[in-house]
């Protein structure tokens, strides 16, 4: 009989607490925390802040905890502007990005995780070493073998109308870290990120490679393991749809054998 198990040492336990609550204007983080440096389990540490001393995003209260409070805290984050994904984890259960979440928005204590099923470099900073590598398997970029024009490669406003939903993709991996097939396969299945971007460049006018592309997609497991859950709809903090994607390249499977 098939026993599951947690790898040792991958349990959470209770960590420290760092500080007093400052106010009734407080909010309270727990947080993930893991160092490859340390050998034991990770731990989940709480921090208090002074909401009235802080912007109201989620990321504005890491900043202000790493800046004031506990400066071993480690994430990831750019721009603040939800455009590059950086600041993409788990917070209060749900993929999203940080700079995009309110404190508001969460009842009681906000729980920070990084992204889930994906190893951790340190506290919420996951590796996204596969997830890359496979973004370049399916070489998102304009591919022809006609003439290069003049000046650009021309493109009706109809043609272009049929990217949208597929070009805002940031690659913050919220979707694809929410799926279970993902969890399961991602060492082969590419996950609704890199899916969404394949369609992006198939169904793009001014690309002469559809057949190519079509052919490395072609396989059980690079895109056959989506089971339209819809998790990757709901997790996406810039409002699109892989599943939808996944099922136009499907379609596109289906037409070319007829």
């Amino acid at each position: 009989m098939v026993q599951l198990a947690l790898p040792k040492k991958s349990r959470p336990t209770g960590g420290k607490t760092w500080n007093k609550r400052p106010s009734k204007t407080s909010k309270t983080f727990k947080i993930y925390r893991w160092s490859p440096d340390e050998d034991r389990n990770p731990r989940i540490d709480t921090y208090h802040i002074d909401r009235s001393k802080t912007g109201p995003m989620v990321l504005d209260g890491l900043i202000k905890i790493k800046n004031e409070i506990d400066p071993t805290l480690t994430f990831r984050r750019s721009c603040r502007e939800g455009i590059c994904g950086s600041c993409a984890m788990n917070i209060d259960g749900t993929n999203s990005l940080a700079c995009l979440k309110g404190m508001d928005e969460v009842r009681g204590a906000v729980k920070v995780y990084p992204l889930p099923h994906m190893p951790v470099v340190k506290d919420l900073v996951p590796d996204m070493t596969n997830f890359y590598a496979q973004l370049r398997s399916i070489e998102p970029w304009l591919q022809t073998v006609s003439s290069t024009p003049e000046h650009e490669w021309p493109q009706s406003h109809d043609d272009r109308e049929k990217l949208d939903g597929l070009y805002e993709c940031i690659l913050c991996a919220c979707c694809s870290t929410s799926c279970p097939s993902y969890w399961w396969n991602s060492d082969r299945y590419l996950g609704p990120a890199i899916l969404l971007q394949a369609y992006r460049w198939l169904i793009d006018s001014r690309d002469e490679k559809t057949g190519e592309r079509l052919d490395n997609l072609e396989d059980p497991f690079r895109l056959y393991r989506c089971h339209t859950i819809l998790n990757c709809a709901k997790a996406c903090p810039k409002g699109l749809n892989p599943a939808k994607a996944i099922s136009e390249i499907k379609k596109q499977m289906v037409a070319r054998r007829v």
